[in-house]
């Protein structure tokens, strides 16, 4: 990828319109499935919803990249990226939580159904991004798949499959109490939406508020921004060596783009993604570590 792109968060802030998963219907709906078989996730993620708004992009992205996603090279790609971050994140001590849940009153089971909850993204993250780092690469003129067509599909299931059940907390679900903490870490965190991980975990809003006051000490430190960082780089590495059996090409994506209006307002989007999903996996893994980490705290 020539050394892959910057990772630079664009100003002023672009506008994103996702296609919301439960709003979609007809075709829409129907692609949203298929999409979740394809990555083995049980969401679409947010990045892939802001796509969908401009459906030229969307098709000729999720179709060029479908068989890659199945490969079992990007399903490889996709494990090291999380064991990197997973390992990464120990610079950051992240804070034990477990025990001083248990003092509230939560159970090991439910303690294991947040387990179940953070699991689903720290697989399903993952499984998603270097599709939408592709397309960044694709949108800059830089080429992926070089001299590697072939795609061996990867034999079996990698995604998650636990009692838990998967469910968010719309922001239209939620009572002040809540709506307040959203809009707390789309300031904290620069976002212009709440995540999907950040919905989920709202399902414990005691849970979650704690574990988020014990990350935000963490983020926009010199370590923070260094592992985050480094993520970036490696996920560009990464995506060079991904298989193209398609031949998605910087052309094509552009061109689809073009269809659908300005290709610079999509462009500038998938820069916001780009910056903004290393540090939802590094917030993630930290979640994962201090519900992991020893009982003391």
């Amino acid at each position: 990828m020539s050394g892959g792109f910057q990772r630079i968060r664009p100003q002023p802030t672009p506008s994103v319109y996702p296609q919301w998963e439960y709003l979609a219907e007809g075709d829409l709906h129907r692609v949203y499935e298929d999409y979740k078989q394809v990555f083995q996730v049980p969401w679409v993620g947010v990045v892939s919803m802001a796509y969908a708004h401009y459906p030229n992009f969307f098709n000729a992205w999720y179709k060029g990249l479908r068989e890659t996603a199945e490969s079992a090279a990007y399903v490889e790609c996709a494990r090291m990226l999380r064991q990197h971050i997973e390992t990464a994140i120990e610079e950051l001590e992240p804070r034990p939580i477990r025990q001083r849940l248990l003092d509230k009153g939560y159970s090991a089971r439910e303690l294991s159904q947040i387990e179940d909850a953070i699991e689903f993204f720290s697989h399903g993250n993952f499984a998603q991004i270097p599709a939408v780092f592709a397309a960044r690469a694709l949108l800059e003129g830089i080429e992926i798949g070089a001299g590697n067509a072939s795609a061996v599909k990867f034999d079996g299931r990698h995604g998650i499959d636990v009692q838990t059940p998967f469910i968010l907390m719309e922001p239209h679900h939620v009572a002040a109490e809540t709506t307040t903490l959203y809009q707390d870490i789309k300031k904290t965190l620069q976002l212009p939406f709440v995540n999907t991980d950040y919905r989920a975990l709202a399902r414990w809003p005691t849970y979650f508020k704690q574990a988020l006051k014990d990350l935000r000490g963490s983020i926009d430190t010199p370590v923070y921004n260094q592992i985050t960082q480094d993520l970036h780089n490696n996920i560009c590495e990464a995506v060079e060596l991904l298989p193209n059996p398609n031949n998605l090409t910087s052309s094509d994506i552009i061109a689809a783009a073009r269809q659908d209006g300005d290709v610079a307002e999509i462009l500038e989007m998938t820069k916001l993604f780009t910056y903004l999903l290393p540090g939802l996996v590094t917030n993630v893994a930290c979640f994962r570590a201090q519900l992991k980490n020893p009982v003391s705290g």
